[in-house]
């Protein structure tokens, strides 16, 4: 998740016959100068990364299945319950494609930190909505899925493209 990179003054000088040893060797002591090294080719960081892409995984398929689908197909539930808020089919529609974009970005590597984000996002106006329509039945889900989401923020932040952004 995190990287490191070796200053150029601090990199020691690895000789061309001693592969075994530099294999043994911490990643960062081993790179040449200036060479970004990933901290995730431990067994550790593997499984830290299968872990969260597996994460990513189990809320996409939520958010596409078990939350956007009802919404775009009018089930009986999700059309009574956004008549009660007052946004009727147009509102349901709305979010349902909101909710369904959100899950398929999460599994595209350069969107899923944007994705996490926007979903929470949606998440803090779900629990809102469940508080004060709903009188808080089922408020602690929308707050229960920010943590996992914030996570997934956090982890992917490196893969955004700030070569894209400008700064006015």
């Amino acid at each position: 998740m995190s990287e490191t990179t070796v200053p150029a003054a601090s990199a020691p000088a690895v000789p061309a016959t001693s592969a075994p040893a530099a294999a043994s060797a911490p990643a960062a002591a081993s790179a040449p100068a200036g060479v970004v090294v990933a901290e995730s080719a431990t067994a550790g960081g593997r499984r830290a990364r299968l872990a969260l892409k597996g994460l990513q995984i189990l809320l996409a398929l939520f958010y596409v299945i078990a939350s956007a689908l009802p919404k775009l197909v009018a089930h009986s539930s999700a059309v009574e319950s956004f008549d009660e808020i007052g946004w009727g089919s147009a509102g349901m529609y709305a979010i349902g494609l909101l909710e369904l974009a959100g899950g398929i970005a999460l599994l595209i590597p350069v969107l899923a930190s944007v994705a996490a984000v926007s979903l929470s996002a949606l998440m803090v106006g779900a629990f809102i909505t469940q508080v004060t329509v709903f009188d808080g039945e089922y408020a602690a889900t929308p707050l229960i899925l920010i943590v996992p989401l914030a996570l997934i923020a956090w982890a992917r932040r490196e893969q955004l493209p700030v070569g894209g952004l400008s700064r006015a």
